[in-house]
């Protein structure tokens, strides 16, 4: 059962590297691959059963798959804190934009919903 597991998230993440490729980049290869599994589990192609146990292992341990990306950030340091205000900048006015059009997206369906439920139930 594992190594089924094991096998269809690296086929997977073979074949999302390929696709990835094939689009020239724009979507990393491993999300193409997660988008792919995501698509065979939901139309039964693979059995969830076959990929859980390996699944579960790798969320259980994230953290270490986070290793070398702070490895990279500490290898950049001098980059870092030469231009530690224009990165954090950038990070304020992202985050803020992703907080201010997320929550408008949210209340244009919520409102959106509740106008469509008031209408139905004239």
């Amino acid at each position: 059962m594992i190594i089924k597991g094991v096998f269809a998230i690296l086929l997977f993440y073979v074949i999302g590297i390929g696709a990835s490729q094939l689009i020239g980049g724009v979507i990393p290869g491993s999300v193409c691959g997660m988008l792919l599994l995501f698509a065979a589990l939901c139309l039964g192609i693979v059995k969830p059963d076959n990929v859980r146990i390996v699944a579960r292992a790798l969320t259980q341990n994230m953290a270490v798959l986070f290793v070398p990306a702070g490895v990279g950030i500490m290898a950049q340091y001098d980059l870092i804190a030469q231009n530690w205000v224009g990165i954090l900048t950038i990070t304020i006015v992202c985050t803020l934009l992703v907080l201010l059009s997320t929550g408008g997206i949210a209340q244009y369906i919520n409102n959106h919903f509740k106008n469509n439920n008031t209408n139905n139930g004239k």
